[in-house]
Order: C-alpha cells, then sequence, then structure tokens
C-alpha cells in the first residue's frame, strides 16, 4: 500500500480495535482513519468517527471508499444476552460492513476472528466465527486475511473477572504450553492486524495464535 492510506476501522472501543486505532492514527503511512461507532472517539487530526447504527447503515456514505477495512468488532454472550444478539453483532454486523466496503471499491479486509473458527464447528461461538469467514471468501476481496488469536491478553474497559484469571494463569504456564494456547498481547494482535492491511497480499490468508506471542 501506497503512502496517504485511508484506513477503514469498526470496532475501534474494544481493546484490540483501540491497540490498532493508536498504531493507526501513530502510523505516517496511513493519511486518514475512518472509525465508525456508536459513540464519539478522542479528536485527533486524522481521524473521523461518524456515529452510526450498524443495523442500519449509510449504504450511500463516501468513507465506505478506502484503501482497506480492519474489522475489530464482536462482542460475548454475556453482554449479548442470547445467541440470536451475539450472532447479529459477530456475524452480521461484520459482513454488512465488509459488503458496503466491497461494493464502494475497497479491496482489503482484515478480521480480528478468533482460534477454532470453523463453520462446522459444535461450538457455537467458534461456528459463528467460522461462519463469518466463509461469508468474507465469497466477496471478492483482492486481499482478505483472518488474524485468529487465542486468549487475549490486556486491559479491557470491562472487567472480566473469568477472563482476567485464566490470561494469569495461561501467562504463569506460558512457557509450558504450546505456542498456540499462550496468550496473545491486544498490541501484538493489532500490529498483525495493521501489517496485513498495510502490505494486503493477494488471496486468502490466515494468521495463526502461535505468531501472535
Amino acid at each position: 500500500m501506497t503512502a496517504n492510506a485511508k484506513l477503514l476501522l469498526v470496532g475501534a472501543t474494544g481493546l484490540v480495535g483501540r491497540h490498532t486505532l493508536d498504531l493507526a492514527l501513530a502510523d505516517p503511512r496511513i493519511a486518514a482513519v475512518i472509525a465508525p461507532g456508536r459513540g464519539a472517539l478522542p479528536p485527533h487530526p486524522k481521524l473521523s468517527s461518524p456515529r452510526v447504527d450498524f443495523g442500519h447503515l449509510d449504504q450511500e456514505a463516501s468513507w465506505w471508499r478506502a484503501d482497506a477495512v480492519i474489522c475489530t468488532l464482536g462482542t460475548t454472550m454475556r453482554v449479548a444476552g442470547s445467541q440470536a444478539a451475539f450472532r447479529t453483532v459477530d456475524h452480521d454486523y461484520p459482513l454488512a460492513v465488509a459488503r458496503l466496503a466491497r461494493m464502494h471499491g475497497t479491496p482489503t479486509f482484515v478480521l480480528n476472528s478468533a482460534i477454532g473458527a470453523d463453520p462446522g464447528s459444535r461450538f457455537f461461538y467458534n461456528r459463528v466465527k467460522g461462519e463469518l469467514e466463509q461469508d468474507l471468501a465469497s466477496e471478492s476481496f483482492m486481499s482478505l486475511t483472518f488474524v485468529r488469536p487465542g486468549v487475549i491478553g490486556g486491559e479491557r474497559a470491562q472487567f472480566r473477572l473469568g477472563e482476567r484469571l485464566l490470561v494469569s494463569g495461561l501467562t504463569l504456564a506460558g512457557p509450558l504450553l504450546p505456542r498456540r494456547w499462550r496468550v496473545n498481547p491486544a498490541a501484538r494482535i493489532a500490529q498483525a492486524l495493521l501489517a496485513a492491511a498495510l502490505c494486503p497480499q493477494p488471496g486468502t490468508h490466515i494468521v495463526t495464535a502461535d505468531r501472535l506471542i
């Protein structure tokens, strides 16, 4: 990707999204970051954060045309409250974003997915992630990358006791675990997402958890 790139970042308020946004705003190759969402973001000369309802997106917005999309949008079953609501946020919204970006000519899409993503999985979470990857693959992006972290390390805005305990345990046991089961720092995931967006390679690619340590 050439200098003065325009990046569309969806999910900028989450743990990985915040790290990705900080990296993108600091990168001299990026001239503009569009980060649509439901709330305002701290002002920055390179940042535009239009307020959107992901259930009713403006199909004609000019900012859909970008050099690349990075999607870190997602929720948890606890926050969503039901499988249907979870699927809406983790599958339907990212796919809607992808389709509009592609319709406006955006050539590259990078997704923060998850280890175990598989449309045939018997686990609901993994199945939804796998179905999203499968549906994105049919959108004919020039470059499509799935970054599949395992347990994500970092300070979330919302405290999650179970996740905090899991991260602590895996961190302590890290040297004894296979690389793919170690904690993946949010900052490292963000680096992988941005690298795939700024240096897109033709075709579909997967960045596995063992590469995100």
